[in-house]
C-alpha cells in the first residue's frame, strides 16, 4: 500500500524533487549567470533540529536547504547552500585546490576527444590500429587520482584505452598500453603516459558473453526451468511517501548522488514500545586500490562513491530481471551539468524474499515439531561499480550485502610476459591486475537512545592453566570486552582467531535477565587489511581504510570518510576520517557516536573471472544482543506446529499453514512431510 495525496509535504529527509532542483538552478543562475552544475542535493537538516521534529511533528518542519556545487568559467569551483523556500543563497564559497565529483556527462566526453586527438591517433597507429579505425577505439575515463606532475588546480581525467574490433565485442580483451590525460577545462588531451616497454594490440579471437558469442562457443545450457516468485495477496509492507513500515520496522528511505540509498530513523516496535536503533545508515565510501607498482598504474585506486557517486551511477532497474516478484520502485532525480533534469527510473527496488527457516525444533521422543519460515525485506540498488542492498529481517537483524560483478579492469601484456605476481593472464594478451574492493559503512548509532558506547568483543580461552581450580579441565573460554573510551582506542582491526565483533551498546539500559546493556553487534568477517603500505599514496588518500573500525563523536556534515571533495586529493593532509579522529583523545563514552566500518575483498583475478565476473557476495550483520526480552520472532506464524499433546491426540489442533503451491519435483515418493509427524517441511 502506497499512501500519497495532492498536498503531500515532503519528509525533511526526502531527496529534492524535480521542482526543487529546477528552482535551485534558477536561483543560482539569476545570481551567478551560466555555470556547470555538478551537484544539487538535499543538505540534510541538523540532527538536533530534525530529532525535535521526529519526536513531535507539530514543531516547525526543518527548512529545505539545497547543497550546491558548481564549476564556473575558468575552472573555478564553488560550494553553496540555497534556502529553497526563501529563494536565497545563504552560502557561496570559492574552493582552492579541490575538485568535486566527476559527473557521467564529464566521463562521456573524454572518449570523443581521444578519438580525434592527433597524438592519441599516433599511439593507436603504433599499437597497430589504422587511423580509419578510430571509431573502434574506446576508453574508460577515470579520475586521475593524484599525479604530482599535474597537481589539483586543473580538473583532469585519465583515459584507460581499449580497442573493440566489433561493436558487440567486449573491449576489455583488447587493452592498449598508453594512457592519455584529459583536461576538462580545455576539453583536450594534455599529455600521454607511454610505458617503457611497449605491448602490441592483441590479435586473439574475441570471447564474448552475449547470446551470439555464447551460441558460437557451443550454446546455452538447456536444462533450466523457470522459477517464479508469487505473492498472491500482495506485499506485507506499506509506503507513506518514502517512509516504509514492514512488520515491526519503520524507517525512511533516502537517496543522494553520492551514497545512493540512505536509511534514516530506523525504529522497531517492540510490543508497543517504539525503540530507536539507528539514526542513519549508509555506504559512505569505497576505494579500489590496484596492486601493480609500475607507472602510471599507481593512479588506479578509484573512490567509486567520492569520485563518481553511487547515486549518479545508479542503474535503472527492470522488473522481472534485476528484481523478481512483487516490486515497489523509487526514482532518483539529478541535475544535468547544463541545468536540466536527469531522472533515473527505478533507481531503488523494494521487495520481500523468502529466507529459509527462521527457527525450527523437533523432539525425537514423539516427533512433535515447529517450523517457522523467515522472510526479509530488501532495499536494493545497482550501480556500475557494485550491486548492494540492505536486507531487513524479522528478528531485528540488518544485513548490508554487496554483490560484485561486471568486468575486470585489464591491461595489455606480451605473450608469456612475466606479470611479476601483480596480475594474472586471464586471456591471451590480457593482464588483470590484483586489486581490493574496500567499502566503508557509516553507522550513526541510536541504540535505545542517542547515548551509546562501543565495545570490542573477543572470544578468548581462559588464562588459568589446565589443572588449576579455575580451569581444572582446561575447557573454559569467555568473551573479553574492551571498552572504547576515546576516539584513538577505537581504531581497531579484525581478528579471525578471536571471532572479533564490535558491540554498539546503550549502557544506560540493562537487560533484566542478562544484566548486560542493550546492544547491536557488528558481525563482519570479510575484512581484509589495506595492502598498500603505510605512507603510500592510497594509504594517505584513503585514511578510512587503515583500520576495520573507527568510532567518532557525532558532528553534523561529517558524512563522507574520504572528505567532501575527493578527486585529485594528495592525501597531504589526509582528509575526512583522519581529520575527525584528531589526536585520538576525544571521549566517545556514553554519547552520540558514529561507527565507521571498512570491509571488503582482496581480488586476485583468475580466468574464471573473464570476460565477465560471476557475482561475488560480501555480507555483514547488525544483530540485536540483549536488546529484546527474548526471541522477538516467536509471534511470526509457523508453517507447521505440532505439540506433544497434539501428536498424542492424532493431530487434533495441529497448526498447518504450509503453502499449497509447493509440490514434489518428481511423482514418486511422499511429500506429506510435516503432517505425518516427520521432521521435514513440504
Amino acid at each position: 500500500m502506497v499512501a500519497a495525496s495532492s498536498d503531500f509535504l515532503p519528509h525533511p529527509l526526502d531527496p529534492l524533487s524535480k521542482e526543487e532542483i529546477q528552482s535551485v538552478i534558477g536561483i543560482v543562475k539569476k545570481a551567478h549567470g551560466e555555470l556547470l552544475f555538478n551537484v544539487i542535493s538535499l543538505h540534510e537538516p541538523r540532527k538536533a533540529e530534525l530529532t525535535k521534529w521526529l519526536e513531535n511533528p507539530s514543531t516547525p518542519r526543518p527548512t529545505r536547504i539545497a547543497d550546491v556545487v558548481v564549476i564556473a568559467p575558468g575552472g573555478k569551483v564553488y560550494d553553496g547552500l540555497v534556502d529553497i523556500a526563501l529563494g536565497s543563497i545563504t552560502k557561496w564559497e570559492l574552493l582552492d585546490g579541490l575538485q568535486p565529483i566527476i559527473t557521467m556527462e564529464e566521463l562521456m566526453a573524454v572518449e570523443h576527444v581521444c578519438r580525434k586527438d592527433p597524438k592519441v591517433i599516433e599511439q593507436c597507429e603504433f599499437s597497430g590500429i589504422p587511423k580509419e579505425n578510430m571509431d573502434k577505439v574506446y576508453c574508460d575515463p577515470w579520475t586521475i587520482g593524484y599525479d604530482e606532475r599535474h597537481g589539483n588546480k586543473v580538473r583532469l581525467q585519465q583515459a584507460l584505452m581499449y580497442y573493440r574490433p566489433n561493436v558487440d565485442d567486449c573491449q576489455y580483451q583488447y587493452p592498449l598500453d598508453f594512457c592519455p590525460i584529459y583536461d576538462a577545462e580545455r576539453n583536450e588531451i594534455i599529455a600521454i603516459d607511454i610505458p617503457k616497454v611497449r605491448r602490441p594490440l592483441s590479435k586473439m579471437q574475441a570471447i564474448n558473453y552475449h547470446p551470439a558469442g555464447v551460441e558460437k562457443a557451443g550454446g546455452y545450457r538447456n536444462n533450466l526451468k523457470p522459477i517464479n516468485i508469487t505473492q498472491p495477496e500482495g506485499v506485507s509492507f506499506k509506503m507513506t511517501g518514502r517512509e516504509i513500515e514492514w512488520q515491526n520496522w519503520k524507517f525512511h528511505i533516502g537517496f543522494n548522488y553520492r551514497e545512493g540509498i540512505i536509511l534514516n530513523n530506523i525504529t522497531f516496535n517492540d510490543k508497543g514500545n517504539v525503540r530507536p536503533i539507528f539514526y542513519r545508515l549508509s555506504l559512505a565510501e569505497m576505494v579500489v586500490p590496484y596492486g601493480n607498482p609500475e607507472h602510471p598504474h599507481q593512479r588506479k585506486h578509484a573512490f567509486d562513491l567520492g569520485e563518481y557517486g553511487a547515486g549518479y551511477m545508479a542503474n535503472s532497474l527492470t522488473l522481472g530481471c534485476d528484481c523478481k516478484g512483487s516490486i515497489h520502485y523509487l526514482d532518483a532525480d539529478f541535475p544535468t551539468r547544463a541545468g536540466g533534469i536527469r531522472t533515473i527510473k527505478n533507481a531503488i527496488c523494494i521487495h520481500e524474499e523468502d529466507d529459509g527457516i527462521l527457527f525450527k525444533h523437533s523432539d525425537f521422543r514423539d516427533d512433535s515439531v515447529i517450523v517457522t519460515r523467515a522472510r526479509k525485506l530488501i532495499i536494493q540498488q545497482i550501480f556500475t561499480a557494485a550491486n548492494y542492498e540492505y536486507a531487513i529481517q524479522q528478528d531485528g537483524t540488518i544485513q548490508p550485502e554487496i554483490k560484485l560483478t561486471g568486468i575486470l579492469n585489464t591491461y595489455a601484456m606480451d605473450p608469456n610476459e612475466d606479470t611479476h605476481g601483480w596480475g594474472t593472464q586471464v586471456y591471451p594478451g590480457v593482464n588483470a591486475h590484483n586489486h581490493q574492493h574496500l567499502f566503508c559503512l557509516r553507522i550513526d548509532a541510536n541504540v535505545d537512545g542517542p547515548n551509546n558506547t562501543v565495545f570490542m568483543a573477543d572470544a578468548v580461552a581462559s588464562e588459568a592453566p589446565v589443572g588449576s581450580p579455575e580451569n581444572y579441565y582446561g575447557n573454559a573460554f569467555s568473551v573479553k570486552r574492551t571498552k572504547f573510551s576515546t576516539v584513538g582506542q577505537s581504531a581497531t582491526d579484525y581478528d579471525g582467531t578471536t571471532s572479533r565483533t564490535w558491540d554498539i551498546c546503550n549502557t544506560n539500559k540493562l537487560h533484566p535477565y542478562s544484566g548486560k546493556p542493550a546492544s547491536y553487534k557488528l558481525v563482519s568477517r570479510e575484512v581484509p587489511r589495506l595492502l598498500p603500505k603505510e605512507g603510500s599514496l592510497v594509504w594517505k588518500r584513503a585514511g578510512f581504510a587503515r583500520h576495520a573500525v573507527h568510532v567518532t563523536r557525532y558532528q553534523d556534515d561529517q558524512l563522507w570518510p574520504a572528505g567532501r571533495h575527493v578527486p585529485q586529493t594528495s592525501g597531504e593532509p589526509s582528509l575526512g576520517l583522519p581529520e575527525w579522529m584528531g589526536d585520538g583523545s576525544e571521549s566517545i563514552d556514553n554519547t552520540d557516536v558514529v561507527l565507521w566500518h571498512t570491509f571488503g575483498v582482496t581480488h586476485i583475478p583468475a580466468p574464471e573471472d573473464f570476460p565477465i565476473m560471476p557475482v561475488e557476495p560480501i555480507t555483514l550483520l547488525l544483530r540485536p544482543r540483549n536488546f529484546f526480552s527474548n526471541n522477538p520472532v516467536m509471534d511470526v506464524p509457523p508453517s507447521f506446529c505440532s505439540t506433544p499433546s497434539q501428536v498424542a491426540a492424532n493431530g487434533v489442533g495441529v497448526t498447518n499453514a504450509t503453502d499449497k503451491i509447493s509440490k514434489l519435483a518428481f511423482t514418486n515418493g511422499s511429500g506429506d512431510c510435516c503432517t505425518n509427524g516427520t521432521n521435514g517441511l513440504s
